[in-house]
């Protein structure tokens, strides 16, 4: 039996750690609808992108640690009425490793913009927020900005891969975008909202006339 060459075993123990490395430094998000995404999000906002550099925080022991500011134009804003009434500023972590977001600063494309908002007041946007060029986004979402996701804010939405499932709560909308369209960018995401009704089930609904005039069965989305 021939004895492992030293070097040999150095160089696989040295490619393994790099690859546990890359795993562990990779930018890992849980799915989320549309819907999901705008209820946890602290912020919600359409804007242009006016320019962008890397700055260091303002907290003195994170100074090694750089961001990318992105200087914005304020289009709309959704949700954050109660923290801000303008942003001029979003921050992201350089890499998409670290979650970070790479968006065209060219003071022309509008930007959906989501995220949370740190200590120090700035706003922090990232890879497993809800960022989608503007024109991009169906009729029915930039609808439910306004309105729809927010009133489907207490309800929860159930992700579905393999059949059966079922949902377990009133409360409950099962995503099925997965089983039917193969993506998570499907019909439900681009086109349906999971809204409360008055005896506090609640259901998808999808955009066009008011909520209580179109609500869908849930096995049928």
């Amino acid at each position: 039996m021939s004895t492992p060459v030293p070097g040999l075993l150095s160089l696989v123990l040295l490619l393994l750690t790099l690859r546990l490395q890359e795993l562990v430094e990779a930018c890992s998000c849980a799915p989320a609808h549309p819907q999901q995404a705008f209820c946890n999000s602290e912020i919600v906002i359409r804007a242009k992108i006016a320019g962008e550099k890397m700055v260091s925080p303002s907290n003195s022991s994170l100074s090694h640690f750089k961001m990318i500011q992105y200087e914005i134009k304020l289009v709309k804003m959704f949700k954050g009425f109660e923290k801000f009434k303008d942003i001029q500023y979003v921050y992201t972590p350089p890499y998409s490793s670290l979650c970070g977001v790479k968006l065209e600063a060219n003071n022309k494309a509008q930007y959906l913009l989501s995220g949370r908002v740190w200590e120090d007041g700035r706003v922090m946007i990232g890879l497993c927020d809800f960022i989608e060029p503007w024109d991009s986004l169906s009729m029915s979402q930039k609808k439910s900005l306004n309105h729809r996701y927010e009133m489907g804010c207490d309800c929860r939405i159930s992700r579905c891969y393999t059949l059966p499932c079922s949902t377990t709560a009133e409360n409950e909308c099962l995503w099925t975008d997965w089983l039917t369209d193969k993506s998570l960018n499907g019909h439900q995401a681009k086109h349906f909202a999971c809204i409360k009704r008055t005896d506090g089930s609640c259901s998808w609904y999808r955009g066009g006339s008011p909520p209580e005039k179109e609500f869908m069965d849930i096995s049928d989305p």
